[in-house]
C-alpha cells in the first residue's frame, strides 16, 4: 500500500489520504472544488465547481501515476440534482471513456461544494 500526495491538488482536511494505491489500483478520496493555491472555495456555480474537482482529481491521478483515461469507477456527489444536467456536461467532456459511475445527491458537503467527486482507477 502506498500513500498518494499532491501539492497540485487541496491538501486533506480530514484525517485521510488524498489516495492509496494498492496492487495497480488506486482509490482516491474525494475531491471538491478548492483552489490548491488558496484553500478557498472555486467562484462559480456547478459547472465551474465541477471543473476545479475534476483538475483536483486528475492532479491526484498524476501524482499516482495515472490518468483519467485509466479511471474504472468515479462516485459523483451532488447537493442538488436539478445541476445533474449541467455537472455531467462538464464531466462528459473530461470522461470520455465512460467509466461506471455512481452519482447521489447529498445533504450537504465540506466547505459548501456543490460536488464532490472520487474515482477507482488503474496504475499505467
Amino acid at each position: 500500500m502506498e500513500i498518494i500526495t499532491s501539492k497540485d491538488a487541496p491538501a486533506a482536511i480530514g484525517q485521510y489520504s488524498q489516495a492509496i494505491t494498492v496492487n495497480g489500483t488506486i482509490y482516491t478520496s474525494g475531491q471538491i472544488p478548492l483552489v490548491p493555491e488558496t484553500g478557498k472555495m472555486t467562484e462559480g456555480g456547478i459547472k465551474e465547481q465541477t471543473i476545479q474537482a475534476i483538475n483536483n482529481l486528475k492532479a491526484v491521478l498524476t501524482a499516482a501515476g495515472s490518468d483519467l483515461a485509466h479511471v474504472v469507477k468515479t462516485t459523483c456527489f451532488l447537493t442538488d440534482m436539478e445541476n445533474f444536467a449541467a455537472f455531467n456536461e462538464v464531466y462528459a467532456g473530461y470522461f470520455t471513456a465512460k467509466p461506471a459511475r455512481s452519482c447521489v445527491a447529498v445533504l450537504a458537503l465540506p466547505r459548501g461544494a456543490q460536488v464532490e467527486i472520487e474515482a477507482v482507477a488503474e496504475k499505467i
